[in-house]
């Protein structure tokens, strides 16, 4: 079953295909959010096309998409919904607000206030919102594609600790490779092409074969050595002298999540420490908070990503 994984990779990459170009490493990265039901963190410059790819990844799931821009008023109120009085039936109703969707695609997340960002928190972790002394439940496979601008851009509010770690990954976009950059002006800079024309060319994938892919990745065999390896790691990253907070247990887990479907990728049936150090990137530098000496030294958190994974002892 471990095809599943792949087959599901290679359609989302050509489906998100038609409409961002080279963007490959980050459908990877997706792939593995969808497969392990987690929350994605697409960070970059503005004008690099965020938007764009979490549009076209809701379009390939298909379900029910809203989409959520962050603004500085944005009151917690305008995504969870709110109760207004019906006149007929003469009671309260409930409104529901655009959290309640399959895709939440929530625009500049770090340009909404706090308090609105808080509000996300119940929903991304336990898939449910609490309002008015009731709980509601989220759709099954609800994910949230969140998209935010880099923290020294005015008007951005850092995104809280308790926030960034119910993010199974965070990707990291930069500016285009010459060539790939070529194509997109070729593709979009005429006078009539259109972003959104490009969406509709964009299939709906099977959801047979991501509940395929899942159990594929939930076969997969992880040894007691290679469980001591990510504990290794979180327990080196506590401890390092430039970080102030380290992992957290929920980041060890999307860690192993991840990596259960990285080796589903390459159609293996267990998981090997390569695979835990290809997705680490992804999983651990939004998740680590160095200390202000590390930040004012202008040490980056990837940096220290690979400085942990090279620290650490592999195991045989």
């Amino acid at each position: 079953m471990s095809n599943a994984i792949r087959d599901l990779r290679d359609l989302l990459t050509r489906e998100l295909g038609r409409v961002v170009i080279g963007v490959e490493a980050s459908v990877e990265a997706l792939v593995i959010a969808l497969i392990a039901r987690g929350h994605v963190l697409v960070q970059g410059v503005p004008g690099l096309g965020k938007t764009l790819f979490a549009k076209a990844l809701a379009r390939a799931l298909g379900g029910e998409f809203k989409r959520i821009q962050g603004t500085a008023d944005l009151m917690p109120s305008d995504i969870i919904g709110v109760h207004v009085f019906d006149e007929a039936a003469r009671n309260f109703a409930f409104r529901p607000g655009p959290l309640f969707a399959d895709v939440v695609l929530v625009d500049e997340i770090n340009r909404a206030g706090p308090k609105t960002q808080s509000a996300l928190l119940e929903a991304m972790e336990e898939r449910q919102v609490s309002i008015e002394r009731s709980v509601l439940p989220l759709p099954a496979d609800f994910i949230v594609l969140a998209t935010q601008n880099p923290r020294e851009f005015e008007g951005t509010f850092p995104l809280p600790e308790s926030q960034l770690d119910r993010f199974m990954l965070r990707i990291d976009m930069s500016y285009p490779e010459r060539a790939a950059e070529s194509h997109i002006l070729a593709r979009y800079g005429g006078v009539l092409a259109a972003a959104h024309d490009a969406l509709e060319a964009v299939a709906v994938i099977d959801r047979a074969l991501l509940g395929e892919a899942r159990a594929a990745a939930e076969n997969m065999h992880v040894s007691e050595a290679l469980s001591g390896y990510l504990l290794d790691l979180a327990a080196a990253s506590r401890a390092h002298p430039r970080l102030a907070l380290g992992l957290s247990t929920r980041g060890v887990l999307a860690l192993l999540k991840a990596a259960r479907v990285t080796a589903g990728m390459r159609a293996s049936d267990f998981v090997t420490p390569d695979d835990v150090k290809q997705v680490a990137p992804w999983v651990l530098a939004h998740r680590l908070v160095l200390t202000p000496e590390a930040i004012l030294e202008g040490v980056g958190d990837a940096q220290l990503v690979q400085g942990l994974l090279a620290s650490t002892p592999v195991p045989r």
